[in-house]
């Protein structure tokens, strides 16, 4: 019996890993987004590669170039940008695949990248990287619009380690992942806060004190995981509710938050409308909350959190959902994840007994259970609490709870 897409389902998530010793002096290969790469600017003229710094774009586009023809501009050279001066004229004589990396430094370009897009000819074909921000998506949506496709690349994944506890605990930055010792790790932890709070955040232009937003992002999390209270934060630091929003924002823009939105109908509960914040790189978390080592982090309160986090980061990674929501009432009850469409086609079911859940597989070895509880769609039957009955969730397909076993 295989799921009807129609089918109303519930998931629970339980890992797993071998006991595998990895070399981490060898380069982790990321097959999964070069193929994506290799699609994207396939059917696309402009194709955006957006995500944190140090995520591994530059690396990424420099394996893609490998394998194609291609032309290389770094923005952040000096002599790549005297040799756009006039961009339409070096560009416009070029054929085969441009790859602009941090085009947010030259926001200009764009307006060229439209009209080189739009030649009949269809020569070019351009790759732009470029940390994620405000700035960048602005000019992106504005002058590309119909004309990109974006691809957003985070850290390591569980597609591409085994390695689940040191993932957990380093997060999935690529030289905090393969440093050689916790000591490095924090050492470049540190270091890429610093980085990013002195250099990245001004030069999108905004100006905001360094030491004010590291307040605010280590404040931020020991809320991780919990619903968004701007009043309580900005009475700790006595900032009004408007400007410690403008900084969740900053922080949501580059990657390094993420802000899950909640699914809320006409019910006749009251329900949580605040979003749940969560940091995307269980790493730079750790890093906040002074957890240097895995010990401590078994015995830190925010394990669970941590967890939680860490958890369903991955999961988006792999489900790659449209939408994703959590579900709150006031009362107590809640769903952590619900996705409105998942690309359940590409996880086999690799087992199934009647009257058992059916057992997803995903690429990375983590094991997704799906428990039908109605073929009904459009209503749900889950003894949350005691007042639970049933809920009219219109097209949402598949609910996700993470749990720690």
């Amino acid at each position: 019996m295989n799921p009807s897409p129609e089918m109303v389902m519930l998931l629970k998530i339980r890992m797993w890993t071998p006991d595998i010793q990895c070399d981490y002096t060898r380069m982790i290969d990321r097959i999964h987004y070069l193929q994506r790469l290799s699609i994207a600017t396939d059917r696309s003229p402009v194709t955006a590669l957006l995500g944190p710094r140090q995520c591994g774009k530059t690396t990424l586009a420099r394996l893609f170039a490998q394998q194609h023809s291609t032309h290389y501009f770094d923005l952040e050279s000096a002599a790549d940008q005297q040799r756009l001066q006039n961009p339409e004229l070096m560009l416009g004589q070029l054929q085969g695949m441009v790859i602009l990396d941090e085009i947010q430094i030259k926001p200009e370009l764009f307006n060229v990248l439209r009209i080189l897009a739009d030649r009949p000819e269809g020569h070019l074909k351009f790759l732009i990287l470029g940390s994620a921000s405000p700035h960048i998506m602005q000019h992106v949506s504005e002058t590309l619009a119909g004309r990109v496709e974006f691809i957003e690349l985070s850290g390591f994944n569980l597609g591409e380690t085994t390695e689940i506890q040191r993932l957990w605990l380093r997060g999935g930055f690529p030289r905090s992942f393969l440093a050689h010792s916790e000591a490095d790790c924090q050492v470049w932890r540190d270091g890429f806060i610093r980085t990013f709070l002195e250099r990245d955040i001004p030069m999108l232009g905004i100006r905001i004190a360094p030491a004010a937003m590291r307040r605010f992002w280590t404040m931020l999390a020991h809320f991780h995981g919990q619903t968004w209270n701007a009043s309580e934060l900005g009475r700790s630091m006595g900032l009004t509710d408007k400007t410690v929003r403008s900084y969740l924002d900053i922080l949501t823009s580059t990657f390094m938050i993420r802000q899950l939105q909640p699914w809320h109908e006409n019910l006749h509960k009251r329900q949580v409308k605040a979003p749940k914040i969560y940091f995307r790189d269980s790493g730079l978390l750790h890093n906040l909350l002074n957890i240097p080592d895995y010990h401590s982090l078994t015995g830190n309160p925010r394990l669970g959190a941590s967890w939680e986090g860490f958890a369903m980061e991955q999961v988006l990674q792999a489900l790659r959902p449209s939408a994703a929501y959590f579900w709150s009432t006031y009362s107590g009850a809640e769903v952590d994840l619900l996705s409105s469409r998942i690309r359940t086609s590409s996880y086999p079911i690799v087992q199934h007994f009647v009257g058992d859940p059916f057992f997803l597989q995903l690429p990375f070895g983590l094991f997704v259970t799906i428990e039908v509880d109605t073929c009904c769609i459009g209503k749900i039957r889950r003894k949350l609490d005691e007042q639970w009955s049933k809920v009219c969730i219109h097209q949402i397909e598949v609910i996700l709870i993470a749990q720690h076993r």
